[in-house]
């Protein structure tokens, strides 16, 4: 295994030896059939651990977004979400290729949250002129930020009066229940329904699971095979998951004390504009005629970064990251700021 620290994203993670255990031992079936028993386990503990009925093992984030959607907007209907929103922005518009789903971008406030004003002006009237505004979709956390507890109160009581159902892409919903100190449970039960990703920061190598309603994914199970997402022996992806559930979830604040002295160290070097950290993220300014300097000081050090040509940058923290990597990875901005 190399020795490199890789910033890009919370995706890159490797199984842990346990984790590769967990998979090597797991009791497998057909799950096109319903039958694999390890899939079911996921299923079924997540649906119940967050407040649902069913769960549905997609094999990635896009796809589990994108089968909710479908569940819950029939064609010609339409769904606001954040202008910035994964779903909207970074999905491969989804939704409006293969659903046939309008979106209608909202631009989002500087914490993340769709303002719920400019979400009741959205509302398209009962007109033929118009797609049918049925579904509010939020992400949690946004850019690491974690959405507030009474804004999902809120987003709730509108939804309810106006006769929406409301979906969250919890992406890294555990991050934010981390954040905040509480149960995840606190913040799914605002949401009809709640896609919840493995592969991030909990360290599975593939995976999210839909959690709602027993019909909602019952809908969803068709739209997943549709889409080409049916998986045979998937009990070997799923037990990756249960043993994320398991021993992962906890060691997220891990992640965010490390996010929290990696920014610490980096604020107040010279040639860097801005620091800014949520959650597991670190969001830094670089001139953009530094950024070649950046690059070649962190190759120099084995630190792989998410470098383009703009000079935001985003550094992610995860399990793969220990103490003596954030050091590393600090002594690289040190290096280019003398």
């Amino acid at each position: 295994m190399d020795d490199w620290i890789d910033l890009r994203s919370d995706t890159v993670t490797r199984p842990t030896a346990a984790m590769r255990a967990a998979m090597l031992a797991a009791a497998v079936g057909d799950d096109v059939y319903g039958d694999d028993p390890t899939v079911n386990a996921l299923q079924a503990r997540l649906a119940d651990e967050l407040g649902f009925e069913a769960g549905l093992f997609l094999p990635s984030g896009t796809q589990s977004n994108l089968v909710a959607l479908m569940a819950h907007c029939a064609r010609g209907d339409e769904y606001l979400v954040g202008m910035d929103a994964h779903t909207y922005k970074y999905e491969g518009g989804g939704a409006a290729v293969l659903g046939s789903i309008q979106p209608q971008p909202i631009p989002q406030a500087d914490d993340g949250t769709l303002p719920l004003d400019a979400v009741e002006r959205a509302i398209k009237p009962d007109d033929p002129h118009f797609a049918r505004t049925r579904l509010l979709c939020l992400e949690n956390t946004w850019h690491g930020r974690p959405l507030p507890p009474d804004y999902l109160a809120q987003a709730r009581a509108l939804c309810d009066r106006r006769g929406l159902a409301l979906h969250l892409d919890g992406a890294r919903l555990y991050n934010a229940a981390v954040a905040g100190g509480v149960d995840a449970r606190a913040i799914t039960r605002h949401f009809d329904s709640v896609s919840v990703c493995l592969s991030k920061g909990l360290g599975a190598p593939v995976g999210s699971v839909l959690v709602g309603s027993r019909a909602l994914v019952g809908v969803a199970r068709r739209w997943r095979k549709v889409l080409g997402g049916g998986m045979r022996q998937a009990g070997i992806l799923a037990a990756a998951g249960l043993h994320a559930l398991d021993h992962h979830v906890a060691r997220l604040a891990d992640d965010h004390a490390r996010a929290a002295r990696l920014a610490a160290a980096l604020r107040g070097l010279p040639r860097i504009a801005a620091v800014a950290q949520h959650t597991n993220m670190v969001f830094v300014e670089v001139p953009r005629e530094r950024l070649p300097h950046l690059r070649a000081a962190m190759e120099a050090r084995r630190v792989r970064l998410a470098l383009g040509e703009s000079p935001q940058l985003r550094l992610v923290l995860h399990l793969d990251v220990d103490d003596a990597g954030v050091q590393r990875v600090a002594e690289g901005f040190a290096a280019l700021a003398a």
